[in-house]
């Protein structure tokens, strides 16, 4: 079997669908354009990433019934390796359509099926047989699944020596603290939340963020601002990063692909400064494509040339 730098890991894995329509009305059939479907969910859209940016990974998902085939299929044209570990309830579905005439885009998320115990250990098992130098716990969890998940991935991740990325929030991320996690991303309302606060000034979010590694909660902390840009820090780092200003037609997978070209980076060994560009300039370069293309690897580095030399 071949061995990888990097895993991904998704729990809860979505078929996502995006189309075109031209006026929304209430009760009257909306006539759309023919759908586009792409493999989703937040570790999968990791992989994604690193691949438009020429490297490689382990996808590793669950994979359900029809839709979840599909998935696979989907993810095996995009050239990534993946193990899908199957689960008794259908991989959900995404769906995303724009309103032509408004150039409003409307996102629907449906949760995913349960999963059982079982399959949960399954899951776990799988990942504890690879133990990769970057190990990627992205996304929502699944019905079924206990909120210490990603807190187990750290264990593992801790006995296998891989370094854990982690992007989720709520008590999944809170858990991971516990344990400990390489680098964590959460927005500034998230990270609030973890040092119990309301909320962040931008000018508190520094220590806000020392506050958790200094208790060993994560070496990195990527706070993400949004169209502001992003901050990496560290117990000796300080780095904010503008966002730069491009035409955005879309937001969908611009958190994952920002994890993506992170992880890649520090794959490829670059500076942690390096690494928070490539964050910033694939999570906006993502914004520039439709639905839930994610982006392309000539914008990302177009971007990221820029965020170097301005």
């Amino acid at each position: 079997m071949n061995t990888y730098d990097i895993i991904t890991l998704t729990v809860n894995p979505a078929l996502d669908k995006s189309t075109h329509f031209k006026g929304l009305v209430a009760e009257q059939k909306i006539r759309c354009s023919e759908p586009r479907f792409d493999a989703g969910g937040g570790g999968i859209n990791v992989s994604k990433a690193i691949s438009r940016l020429g490297g490689s990974s382990l996808a590793v998902f669950t994979s359900g019934g029809p839709l979840g085939k599909m998935l696979e299929e989907l993810v095996a044209k995009e050239s990534i390796a993946y193990q899908a570990v199957p689960v008794q309830s259908w991989t959900r579905e995404s769906f995303v359509a724009v309103d032509d005439n408004t150039n409003s885009q409307y996102r629907f998320g449906f949760t995913g099926g349960e999963i059982t115990d079982e399959e949960e250990l399954t899951v776990l098992e799988a990942i504890a047989n690879l133990k990769p130098k970057f190990l990627v716990g992205s996304g929502s969890l699944s019905e079924g699944i206990s909120s210490d998940f990603y807190q187990k991935v750290a264990e593992i991740a801790k006995k296998s020596n891989s370094k854990l990325i982690v992007d989720t929030s709520g008590e999944a991320l809170e858990k991971v603290l516990q344990t400990g996690a390489f680098l964590i991303k959460p927005n500034v309302g998230e990270l609030a939340k973890l040092i119990g606060v309301e909320r962040l000034e931008m000018e508190e979010v520094n220590d806000a963020a020392k506050q958790i590694i200094a208790k060993g909660g994560a070496e990195i902390i990527v706070v993400s601002l949004g169209p502001q840009g992003a901050v990496l820090v560290t117990k000796d780092n300080y780095e904010f990063v503008p966002a730069p200003n491009v035409a955005k037609r879309s937001t969908v997978g611009a958190g994952d692909s920002m994890v993506g070209g992170m992880v890649w980076a520090l794959s490829q060994n670059k500076s942690l400064k390096e690494v928070i560009r490539w964050g910033v300039a694939c999570g906006s370069a993502a914004t520039m494509n439709e639905g839930t293309q994610l982006f392309k690897g000539s914008d990302a580095q177009r971007l990221f040339d820029w965020l170097t030399n301005k």
